[in-house]
């Protein structure tokens, strides 16, 4: 199967189906380049939006990512920009190994087929060349046949004509003579020019025009070839991609999988816990009845006239009343007192790391301003050592006022921490691991400072309240009988009882009850006949005599 043989006649057809097989291969690169194109802003819309759901550095968004399903998010945000980079890498590779390659090969193509077809017509043009040859030989050489004959005739005529001169005669009969001589060259020329035509256009239609026609064979072969191995090419480069494209779909499955319920939920219990424990039931208040209270039946102290007691009334009932009190809007302290216990501990410790990374970043500064005062110490040309001075002087003074900032936050810290229920020192100075370890501080309801919505209510602590009734409970302490044992206690945790009122305790000391806690978490203990005082009902384990009215056992 060869054009040059089956095709020989078809010189005009070839040349246009050659053309129409590079267009072909034009309108396939124009193709791959349009996909490639969709690839790019595919990948860029991917990443545009994976970057648009990125939770925002130093921003509440950032701090609600804790959580399982919001870090799920983000890892199948992070996989996105991956996928993304996949279909960068499908775009590049088509354009590199398709397009480009396909593009040098349509100029070398058309350039190869523009050799072929010239040559194709050389040849067209030297057999018509052979042809004319040919023709003007032939009609010569009829030309000259026929002269002869009539010179011939007009021989034959003259010489039977007796009224003609033998010299006439002999002129008409050279003059035949010489047209069948004529006549002679012209057909020995016809001959030869015949023989060589044959011989041309048979060299034409077996030797020149096959080569070129197998010649323009071969280089559609190539083309068709070439397009094949294109189009195995593009799926190739789709087919690379699918590992690590499935790699990333992995990665979002397996993100899907960490995501934890119960974690949650925990975290939400650390970040939102206030350290307080739900409000007792309010007393009923007979007022149809003159009022006897009992001393046991009092909160803070004995209440021995109406304003003490209409004031620790008010105490214990706003303290019952905590959790539907609004919050406090507006900017809080700087100590974060406005927090409860845990809340304002993990506040603090976030603002003592966040100051030692300041003071970190500005002793790298420091040191890369040192460095480059030295190099101009060295190399004068390059500057003055002298202008970083107030550079270094200024980066000190920073330096210095975030150290002081520092020592200001770790005092409320450790001043927190020292209040805290925690067991033992280790999980005192959990702290500082708390976010990377995301495991529950050991937190019992420490009730001696804010209310469990997180915000003061109106007098801002209990402490305050004590305060205000310091001179009640010397007076009452020094006045009053000693009040009856009604249970003994057992101390989980150390309490520091710094305020008035209060006594301090240590862990696992055995101690009397002498009044139960009445819904403020406080109970009033006594160690000896000397040390009495209150202390917060979630440190210590209460076991109340049986015939205690009331009796009940607090864990």
């Amino acid at each position: 199967m060869s054009w040059g043989t089956e095709l020989w006649d078809q010189f005009d057809n070839l040349e246009k189906h050659t053309q129409w097989g590079i267009d072909i291969l034009e309108k396939y690169i124009k193709f791959v380049k349009e996909r490639t194109e969709i690839e790019i802003s595919y990948a860029k819309q991917l990443r545009n939006l994976s970057k648009k759901y990125q939770p925002k550095k130093n921003s509440k968004e950032e701090e609600e990512y804790k959580y399982t399903s919001c870090k799920a998010f983000i890892s199948t945000l992070n996989e996105m920009n991956d996928y993304a980079g996949q279909h960068e890498v499908i775009s590049e590779n088509m354009t590199s190994q398709i397009t480009v390659e396909l593009t040098r090969y349509v100029q070398e193509l058309k350039q190869e087929r523009k050799s072929h077809f010239h040559d194709g017509r050389k040849a067209q043009q030297h057999i018509e060349t052979c042809w004319k040859q040919l023709e003007s030989s032939k009609r010569r050489f009829e030309r000259d046949c026929k002269e002869a004959d009539r010179a011939q005739q007009y021989f034959e005529k003259m010489d039977a004509d007796i009224n003609v001169t033998k010299a006439d005669v002999e002129k008409a009969r050279q003059q035949a003579q010489l047209r069948h001589q004529m006549a002679e060259e012209s057909k020995a020329e016809y001959s030869s020019t015949l023989q060589k035509f044959n011989h041309e256009q048979h060299e034409h239609y077996y030797t020149h025009i096959p080569s070129i026609f197998q010649k323009i064979q071969e280089m559609e072969e190539r083309r068709i070839v070439r397009i094949g191995e294109s189009m195995k090419t593009y799926a190739e480069v789709d087919r690379q991609v699918i590992p690590i494209i499935g790699k990333c779909l992995d990665g979002i499955a397996k993100a899907a999988e960490s995501i934890d319920q119960k974690n949650d939920s925990q975290l939400v219990i650390e970040a939102y816990k206030s350290g307080f424990e739900p409000p007792g039931d309010i007393e009923f208040e007979d007022y149809a009845q003159p009022m006897k209270r009992t001393i046991s039946e009092t909160s803070l102290s004995n209440s021995r006239g109406d304003s003490k007691t209409e004031l620790k009334f008010a105490s214990k009932s706003k303290g019952k009343l905590w959790p539907f009190i609004k919050k406090n809007k507006g900017a809080g302290p700087e100590d974060f007192s406005n927090l409860p216990p845990e809340q304002r501990r993990k506040k603090l410790q976030q603002k003592v790391d966040e100051l030692n990374k300041e003071i970190q970043k500005e002793m790298d500064q420091r040191d890369a301003i040192t460095k480059m005062k030295d190099v101009y110490i060295k190399n004068p040309q390059m500057g003055d050592p002298g202008s970083l001075d107030h550079k270094l002087i200024e980066v000190g003074q920073n330096i210095e006022k975030l150290r002081l900032e520092v020592q200001k936050f770790e005092t409320w810290l450790i001043e927190v921490e020292g209040r805290l229920p925690v067991r033992g020192e280790q999980a005192r100075r959990q702290s500082g691991m708390y976010e990377a370890q995301n495991t529950p501080s050991v937190n019992n309801c420490a009730q001696d400072r804010e209310s469990p919505d997180g915000s003061y209510t109106e007098e801002q602590s209990q402490e305050n309240e004590l305060k205000m009734m310091a001179t009640d409970f010397d007076d009452e302490f020094d006045d009053e009988e000693p009040l009856p044992t009604i249970g003994t206690c057992k101390a989980l945790y150390t309490f520091e009882g710094q305020n008035e009122g209060t006594i301090s305790i240590a862990e696992g000391e055995i101690l009397y009850v002498i009044e139960e806690d009445k819904g403020d978490g406080w109970t009033r203990i006594r160690r000896n006949e000397d040390e009495e005082g209150y202390v917060p009902t979630s440190y210590v384990e209460v076991y109340l005599d049986k015939n205690a009215k009331g009796a009940m056992t607090y864990i």
